[in-house]
């Protein structure tokens, strides 16, 4: 790593840092990945160079998934257990959902893709699908879709649904109607250090095995396991967190760029607007599954939202709005993503 790197690297945590500040002053909701997401945002489209690492945001990853991990108690996991067939029924919402966004992204713009029905049909399909950006970019590259546009669209659809769905539900008062408590809320030095170890194990060890997302996962598996089987070591502390949801915050920020904005323009238009509505048809499917099941309609919409697995039980951490559940949506709906929207794609394109 350059000397020019580090110092580019050490500003933005600076800018985000400070950002982060102001939003906790001003009572913006999630702050702590609000704040830098949006001044690492604006300084990039400005061309300021703005820089990401991604040990760091490995790191903040690993620790939102140890500190998630916690909630998952004996009594959480039964109530989960009680909703699988909502949990089921999520996962092919999402699926059905991913699938009509990207017909209609190919519709509407398939003749600004260039190159062969099948190219267009693998750039919007895979734009489209409800998965994690990183993923649904190698897909689409091993099925001859422009990766360009496909990484576009999960970063304008990832930062949409994390400022949107805070700043939507802080001003309707949503907040802290599902406050699960986590199985340990005490922070011991000592048990701190083990849980670290264990969780990092975790990661490290679906990273080896190529995992999708090994470093939130694999500690969320890890310390969900704890939990459940009772063993209560420490709780992460808060200063941990804040500063895990930083990095990520950056993470996103620093995808945009000026030439990002300028290379389709209305491409990303598109996708602006098709993930507004799919959060808005979210909430309604949502609505259907808190009348089903008594739960709470804002945890719900968390859980069923088109955004990442990270944000949103972040966003549920800091609203307090059912953060297992939440998890579990958002974890499953994943698996469920990367095991099936390829062979989907090539039955769907085989039929054309």
């Amino acid at each position: 790593m350059t000397l020019t790197f580090a110092v580019r690297v050490a500003l933005t945590l600076l800018l985000a840092l400070a950002a982060a500040l102001l939003c906790v002053w001003l009572r913006t909701p999630v702050p702590w990945m609000i704040g830098p997401l949006l001044s690492t945002g604006a300084a990039s489209v400005l061309g300021l160079p703005t820089r990401s690492l991604a040990p760091l945001r490995n790191a903040g990853q690993w620790a939102i998934g140890s500190a998630l991990g916690l909630y998952f108690t004996p009594q959480i996991t039964t109530l989960l257990a009680s909703v699988w067939w909502a949990i089921a029924l999520s996962v092919a919402w999402a699926l059905g959902l991913g699938w009509a966004f990207g017909w209609w992204l190919q519709r509407s713009q398939g003749h600004r893709i260039g190159g062969t029905p099948r190219e267009q049909r693998a750039t919007s399909y895979f734009a489209g699908a409800i998965g994690g950006a990183s993923e649904m970019t190698v897909l689409a590259e091993r099925e001859g879709g422009r990766t360009d546009l496909v990484a576009a669209s999960h970063s304008v659809r990832l930062v949409i649904v994390t400022i949107l769905v805070p700043f939507a539900f802080t001003w309707a008062g949503l907040s802290g109607l599902d406050a699960s408590q986590q199985g340990v809320r005490a922070v011991n030095p000592a048990g701190l250090a083990l849980l670290a170890l264990a969780t990092l194990a975790g990661a490290l060890l679906l990273q080896r095995t190529g995992r999708s997302n090994p470093w939130f996962i694999g500690a969320l598996l890890v310390a969900m396991g704890l939990t459940v089987a009772g063993v209560e070591l420490s709780a992460v502390p808060r200063w941990m967190t804040n500063a895990a949801q930083l990095v990520i915050g950056v993470s996103l920020g620093v995808r945009f760029s000026a030439e990002f904005l300028h290379a389709a323009p209305q491409w990303l238009g598109a996708v602006a607007a098709g993930t507004v509505a799919m959060i808005v048809l979210c909430a309604g499917f949502a609505a259907a599954l808190a009348w089903a099941t008594g739960l709470a309609w804002p945890t719900l919409v968390l859980g069923t939202s088109p955004g990442g697995i990270a944000e949103m039980a972040i966003t549920a951490k800091v609203l307090q709005l059912g953060v297992p559940l939440v998890t579990a949506f958002q974890v499953c709906r994943l698996v469920a993503v990367l095991l099936l929207v390829e062979p989907l794609f090539r039955w769907w394109a085989r039929r054309h």
